[in-house]
């Protein structure tokens, strides 16, 4: 039964013995009220995770298997895991310095994003078979418009983002960037505009879904000393009026107002801040912090966890790794109760119980694991990266 409660946790909680991760606990003295679905209750603030809550699967995603796939970039491969056991199914070959796992907007493919190699790698969900891979120029990360219309693959050494079609990924136009390594993006409630993180030049960059142009830079580093910003991830609080940005050089995350384009704030959480997912009822993130405000580090580094309260903007938990870690990239499950995060400089990938915050396993994959994916994944459709699932 475990691989059932795995995809239908609202299914069989009673027989599984699953409950919602932060309902009883973590979620005490709060103001806003949401039921375990994920949907706010009468009152609550909006939750744009609402229909990603925990156990919220898509019908077109009932038979595929339930795996988490761990792309090693130093490795050229994907590791195979089973999510119910904890044990690696198999490893496959990959084009060079995979970087994600993506999800596609219809759920029907994963894709493996080979960067180096300039080929993606389709994954069949439902057999968890990889197929033959497809050129696509410079794909470090991939994300689809808000309307399922267009692919948006982030061309990082290219300083661009190539819109291509979601399906075949022909290329169909190209927007250069003053964006020095341009990462991670994020999309406005009003699906007009998109944000991404600008590594290496301490930026963001806003642009014009419609128009297809940038219309703003925003500095990050003005409160730090010079070069101290190096902005990794980016991530909606629950009602949208919010952006998280994972700062690695400034241990914390900015809170941007998306329509104003401007900074309104800074949480400071640990060494090297680098990934961001929200719980499964969207009251929580996850935020890794990797340990090194370096892109290459050692092993068993200060990594941690910090459990961010948007509502009340500050750190209400975190979750340490015994001897070291370096926590990058994480996927929650679809019954919201383990959050399976990549182990970046340590070759191994780390599973932390959400109703605790202990680390449960640690398990051995290849050199660098970076965007991993948990998957099938609750939601309707797929906005990209490793699963910003709505």
């Amino acid at each position: 039964m475990r691989s059932i409660c795995f995809i239908l946790p609202l299914v069989c909680s009673l027989a599984c013995g699953t409950g919602d991760a932060h309902s009883t606990s973590m979620a005490a003295g709060r103001r806003t009220v949401t039921h375990s679905n994920g949907i706010a209750a009468p009152g609550a603030m909006p939750n744009i995770y609402a229909r990603a809550g925990r156990g919220m699967v898509s019908p077109a995603v009932l038979k595929d298997r339930p795996l988490v796939y761990v792309p090693n970039s130093r490795s050229a491969s994907v590791t195979v895991i089973d999510p119910a056991t904890h044990a690696i199914l198999r490893t496959f070959r990959t084009g060079a310095v995979p970087q994600h796992v993506v999800p596609a907007y219809d759920l029907a493919r994963l894709y493996v994003l080979n960067n180096e190699a300039s080929t993606v790698t389709p994954i069949d969900p439902r057999t968890g078979q990889e197929e033959p891979p497809v050129h696509v120029d410079d794909p470090y990360n991939m994300y689809f418009t808000p309307d399922g219309s267009l692919a948006i693959v982030v061309a990082e050494r290219r300083k661009r983002l190539d819109f291509r079609d979601p399906h075949s990924l022909r290329l169909i136009t190209s927007l250069p960037t003053k964006c020095k390594g341009i990462d991670h993006m994020e999309f406005t409630t009003d699906n007009r505009f998109v944000i991404a993180t600008c590594e290496f030049s301490g930026h963001l960059v806003k642009v014009d879904l419609q128009q297809r142009r940038v219309v703003g830079y925003l500095d990050l580093e003005p409160d730090f000393d010079k070069a101290m910003a190096m902005p990794q991830d980016i991530r909606a609080s629950p009602d949208g009026s919010i952006f998280y940005v994972a700062d690695m050089h400034a241990d914390g995350v900015h809170l941007v107002d998306p329509v104003s384009f401007r900074k309104v704030g800074f949480i400071h959480t640990g060494v090297g801040t680098h990934g961001i997912n929200p719980s499964r009822d969207g009251r929580f993130l996850y935020v890794t912090n990797r340990g090194w405000h370096t892109t290459a580090g050692r092993p068993h580094g200060p990594g941690s966890i910090s459990v961010i309260d948007p509502e009340a903007r500050s750190v209400v938990q975190t979750w340490t790794i015994p001897n070291g870690g370096s926590p990058d990239m994480g996927n929650v499950t679809a019954d919201g109760n383990e959050y399976w995060v990549s182990g970046r400089y340590d070759s191994e990938v780390y599973v932390f119980d959400t109703n605790t915050g202990r680390l449960t396993h640690r398990i051995p994959v290849g050199r660098e694991p970076h965007g991993l994916c948990v998957w099938p994944q609750p939601g309707q459709y797929s906005l990209g990266h490793t699963g910003n699932m709505r």
